[in-house]
């Protein structure tokens, strides 16, 4: 990052500097030219949201772009029996809000830190001229919301009709996916989210996520280091508890 940053992290130069190293993890942006990157830099506003502290909630106005600089958020509902029904989670370089930048609309599930966060911020407003100048950006946040449907969908078939080693072993799937960090005959998973969590994510009990990653573990499929921290052992037997 500019050395400016280092001096003076309030400064306006250092607002745009950060602005700028935040656009640029963004797939949004990253076929922009520097002077339309600018003016996408020019407007964004930086926010810290804590570990827990919400973004925000259903039924709020939405009227911004979130960008994820860093830390990952939870997106989740809550269903009939007041529980959370996690729909997806957000990581660095992700974007949330993106539709509502069509047609201002009420937020229709929420938003919460899962550690520290820094989010970027834009503007419906501001959204709508960078899209002016650059209207493939427009392509890409429908290519992006399809994307998020069709990872609903499949969320939703599972909990239908998979039994719930066939859910556990989808979720693992799709975490390797996105935070997997592949290994020589490994593939280490530092889960984005607690047991609880995980449990709500596919709609079991805590006790019964805990069991079945257990028997995984007897199994020689994976093996458990603490809470947080998985190491798969046998991919391809993993995909087959899918199937």
């Amino acid at each position: 990052m500019n050395s400016i940053c280092s001096q003076s992290t309030d400064s306006e130069a250092c607002k745009r500097c950060k602005g700028r190293y935040c656009a640029t993890k963004v797939s949004l942006f990253k076929s922009l030219e520097e002077s339309q990157l600018k003016a996408v830099t020019d407007r964004i506003v930086q926010k810290n949201y804590e570990k827990n502290q919400m973004v925000f909630f259903e039924g709020d106005k939405s009227d911004k772009l979130y960008l994820i600089n860093r830390g990952k958020v939870k997106i989740f509902k809550y269903n009939r029996d007041g529980k959370e029904q996690i729909l997806y989670i957000l990581s660095e370089g992700d974007f949330i809000g993106d539709i509502s930048l069509f047609k201002q609309v009420e937020l229709r599930f929420n938003a919460q830190a899962i550690d520290d966060v820094n989010i970027c911020e834009l503007t419906k407003d501001d959204f709508e001229e960078i899209i002016k100048e650059n209207p493939e950006i427009a392509l890409k946040i429908l290519q992006s919301s399809y994307d998020r449907i069709e990872k609903l969908e499949s969320l939703v078939q599972s909990l239908s009709n998979k039994d719930v080693e066939a859910r556990i072993a989808g979720l693992l799937l799709s975490f390797i996916k996105d935070f997997g960090v592949p290994g020589e005959s490994e593939i280490l998973l530092n889960l984005p989210l607690s047991r609880e969590d995980l449990a709500n994510y596919i709609g079991v009990t805590r006790e019964t996520i805990s069991r079945k990653l257990g028997s995984l573990q007897d199994e020689g499929i994976l093996r458990l280091e603490g809470n947080k921290r998985i190491v798969i052992l046998d991919l391809e037997a993993l995909e087959e508890k899918y199937i």
